[in-house]
């Protein structure tokens, strides 16, 4: 998973910055690859206010460390560009997964021009998270296959076009609103106006596997009023989507009919998964498009 820039042309690289993905919160969720990248740092830069204090329980006794919740990224410069002049590894901890709303890009590109290494350590994101907390898949069979992850426009940070929650709302899956909650009015707006019936299954997040965590179940038609009524603006996510309360439909992954390198399919349970596909769509033959030939043998 290394990034770590090798241009030619590039600065001799002195150092190394590691991107670690702290997960929702709780510090058992850390990866132990996490763990063992904060264990080994020089340097490690965290923010009080979004990543558990517990944490840094892996830290080195001897490490530097660096509360980056009132620094703006020229306030964290120094710490690269001294990691690079004497050879630092620092562990620079975000919450949830660095990939989504982490501002990682921009320190990325920083580190690769100070001639620094980097590399990043993903983490657990809030909402795979939540949908564990609540018990609940997010792409069941035949109701939900895809998982939208998206904010709410007009933020800080402007949205590309055709990004806005209505659109996406038209897909009719699910789900996860991230740093919304203080519009929750206009989200539920938005998710209407889409298209998600009131009665659509959502649920209400603050400050997922922390210690004080809250987790609402309410509807699309109700959700402005459940996020009044416990007065949350931040730490909160929603998620969206008739996944959230359907039954759990026959995967055909693990249906006997079903086909892979490593197990045959039954021929009786293999006709049956046709036969439905078939009634479900309208089609007919015999044919299978994508599948080998010879179906009762393992590909």
């Amino acid at each position: 998973m290394s990034t770590a820039g090798d241009t030619a042309g590039a600065p001799a690289t002195t150092g190394k910055v590691w991107f670690v993905g702290a997960g929702p919160g709780a510090a058992d969720l850390l990866t132990l690859r996490a763990a063992r990248v904060i264990g080994a740092a020089d340097v490690v830069v965290w923010a009080a206010s979004l990543v558990h204090a517990d944490v840094l329980d892996h830290a080195r006794a001897d490490a530097e460390i660096v509360d980056s919740s009132q620094l703006a990224m020229e306030g964290v410069l120094p710490v690269y560009e001294r990691a690079a002049a004497r050879g630092l590894t620092v562990a620079r901890i975000h919450s949830g997964d660095p990939a989504l709303w982490g501002a990682v890009q921009e320190q990325l590109d920083l580190c690769r021009a100070l001639g620094l290494a980097v590399e990043v350590v993903p983490g657990v994101s809030a909402f795979t998270a939540v949908a564990a907390l609540v018990g609940r898949e997010l792409t069941v069979p035949e109701v939900a296959q895809s998982v939208i992850l998206t904010r709410l426009e007009g933020g800080k940070t402007p949205m590309p076009p055709g990004e806005r929650v209505r659109d996406f709302a038209r897909h009719g899956t699910t789900m996860a609103l991230f740093l919304s909650a203080a519009r929750s009015g206009q989200v539920q707006a938005e998710l209407l106006a889409g298209g998600y019936p009131a009665d659509t299954p959502a649920v209400v997040a603050y400050r997922a596997t922390w210690p004080d965590e809250l987790v609402a179940r309410c509807t699309v038609g109700t959700l402005e009023a459940t996020v009044k009524r416990h007065r949350l603006w931040k730490h909160t996510l929603f998620l969206v989507g008739p996944a959230l309360a359907a039954a759990g439909t026959r995967s055909h992954l693990y249906h006997p009919g079903h086909f892979h390198t490593f197990r045959r399919a039954e021929p009786a349970a293999r006709a049956e998964l046709r036969r439905r596909r078939d009634d479900a769509t309208g089609a007919g033959g015999d044919a299978e498009p994508g599948t080998p030939a010879a179906p009762g043998r393992a590909g």
